[in-house]
């Protein structure tokens, strides 16, 4: 058993459900590690059992690079899986369980990288700041977010970050594509409350707030957002189009979606429009009761650029009658297509002749959003060489989630490539 994967294991087997009380277990399992290897971790606990680890790992240069991950994963029902999902059972050539994607699996590859390091007396080209954080599953008001707000000294020197998601395998029409984040859209959780008069469930009604709310969201549901090709896309879509060898009409991308293979065109249909997804819905607590208030959570996301034409858009939809409140609102970040794009780009090379590195922007959110706010631009970067029959976007969040061992140590290659002493030379690690 390689040690990527033993640590993968190790780390799945910690149940850190958010919220729960395992991210203080992981945090620790997380720092004794890096003692070991001579690296001093500080915890942070922002409320009980709520930890992150922060560590700097010296370098030949002070300007530091900045590697997070999260700590905590989504719930999982074991009654759903055919492998309990906090077993860490390594079977198959694959890590199995929750986290072993989202994303145990890169922290793995971190810890993997730096004691091998320790052990052959490496230092990394530039400082080296990590993050284990917690509460990424959530808003990050535990982790990501506490930390750039309560100590901001422990990533002094940093302008730049990689983290999830990028840099994985995509097969399409046998090219092998490796997504690179640049750009995520923003995210704008937001609770509508509609607002009305009380009364008997079997009188004519005078201002039912049920019913107003449910002609809001049916707007909001119903609507066609319009497409919005932000520079970061278009330079997907461009690099998907050369390394599929076939033009892609930009003018005409809902008619491509339909034409595409569906690995390349899921890389980019999420991203070309804002969306409003309603989530919750709440109102009364008897049948024959008209309550004087109904809630709605709604679940939103826009691309960079785009966030005030989106809740203008918003307000028209759901109406004069309907009251907004955030309960989380981060704006979209994006970083450079140059620069340390190009150095992932020629890590991923130097592992894999064939691959083909493109742009990408995540239509979800994570920490980089929080890291943004004190002027770190962030890259999505977790090198994993999949085969082709493995459904990467299915294993978030999923049922059966799991992570092929030998893509485990081919990311901790390219990441030795890519942060070690000299570009282009990788030890036999993993």
């Amino acid at each position: 058993m390689t040690e990527v994967a033993e640590i993968c294991s190790q780390l799945i087997r910690i149940d850190t459900t958010n919220p729960g009380p395992g991210e203080r277990l992981a945090a620790e399992h997380v720092a004794g590690l890096l003692a070991e290897a001579g690296i001093e971790p500080v915890l942070i606990e922002s409320a009980p059992r709520r930890t992150s680890v922060v560590a700097r790992v010296p370098g030949d240069s002070p300007d530091a690079l900045l590697v997070h991950g999260h700590l905590d994963v989504v719930p999982a029902d074991p009654a759903e899986w055919k492998r309990h999902p906090f077993s860490g059972e390594i079977d198959g050539g694959c890590v199995h369980g929750r986290g072993a994607v989202d994303m145990k699996g890169s922290l793995a590859m971190t810890l993997t990288l730096v004691r091998d390091w320790a052990r052959r007396g490496v230092r990394p080209r530039r400082d080296l700041i990590l993050a284990f954080l917690a509460d990424e599953e959530s808003t990050g008001a535990y982790g990501s977010r506490y930390a750039v707000e309560n100590h901001r000294e422990l990533f002094d020197g940093c302008t730049e970050a990689i983290s999830e998601s990028g840099g994985f395998t995509i097969t399409a029409e046998g090219a092998r594509i490796y997504p690179v984040a640049v750009a995520e859209r923003g995210t704008a959780w937001m609770k509508f409350t509609a607002r009305g008069v009380a009364g008997h469930g079997s009188k004519p009604p005078v201002d039912n707030p049920v019913a107003e709310l449910a002609r809001a969201l049916t707007r909001l549901a119903d609507y066609t957002w319009p497409i919005h090709l932000t520079p970061e896309v278009a330079a997907l879509i461009e690099g998907l189009a050369e390394a599929l060898g076939t033009p892609i009409d930009l003018n005409a991308l809902d008619a491509e979606i339909r034409h595409l293979p569906p690995a390349a065109s899921a890389l980019f249909k999420g991203v070309i429009r804002n969306s409003a997804n309603p989530t919750m819905l709440r109102a009364g607590d008897k049948v024959n009761s008209i309550p004087g208030k109904a809630e709605a959570h709604v679940d939103g996301r826009f691309l960079p650029g785009s966030q005030q034409e989106y809740l203008d858009t918003i307000d028209r939809l759901m109406g004069p009658k309907i009251t907004r409140e955030f309960l989380n609102l981060e704006e979209a970040p994006s970083a450079p297509v140059h620069g340390l794009f190009d150095e992932l780009c020629a890590a991923l090379r130097r592992e894999d002749p064939r691959a083909r590195p493109v742009p990408y922007v995540m239509s979800g959110g994570t920490d980089a959003k929080s890291f943004a706010r004190i002027g770190i631009r962030g890259y999505g970067f977790t090198p994993l060489l999949l085969p082709p029959e493995l459904d990467y976007f299915g294993m978030f969040h999923g049922v059966d989630e799991r992570v092929p061992v030998a893509g485990l140590e081919f990311g901790v290659k390219v990441l030795d490539n890519l942060l070690g002493p000299e570009a282009g030379v990788s030890g036999d690690l993993g």
